[in-house]
């Protein structure tokens, strides 16, 4: 069985829905590896990846509606706010949905959804330079 690591760069602009998966694909084909998994885990603690929907536009809009409902940045419920309003609740946002993802390799390729997409979540409002691990393994 082999192993593949690499450590991807993403340069976030502020609080929204970052496509990576071609980002991930360009790992998984640089590993040579044709089957096995792809193990994707972000290095922060405020922002997230997920997998979703990648055709309608829309549907990012709307969980970043309902987020922003769910949690909001009012500046008073939260006791840590050290880099502003979005601080802490850029914190609950990364749990409520996932630090990691794992997806299946086959053919050489990330085994997705036709309607499916791998994004990185950036919770703060201003733009970041995010750590993205990719660990591959397989034959």
């Amino acid at each position: 069985m082999k192993m593949y690591q690499e450590i991807v760069a993403i340069k976030t602009s502020g609080k929204c829905l970052h496509k990576i998966t071609p980002q991930v694909m360009t790992v998984v084909k640089n590993s040579g590896i044709q089957t096995g998994i792809c193990s994707v885990f972000i290095l922060h603690t405020s922002a997230s990846l997920i997998i979703q929907e990648n055709a309608d536009p829309d549907v990012l809009a709307d969980l970043s509606n309902f987020f922003s409902k769910l949690v909001p940045e009012n500046g008073v419920d939260y006791l840590h706010s050290a880099e502003g309003a979005d601080d802490m609740p850029s914190h609950i946002r990364s749990i409520l949905t996932s630090t990691s993802e794992n997806i299946i390799i086959r053919n050489g390729k990330l085994l997705l959804g036709t309607w499916q997409g791998l994004y990185l979540w950036e919770h703060r409002s201003r733009s970041n330079l995010r750590q993205v691990a990719i660990h591959i393994q397989g034959e």
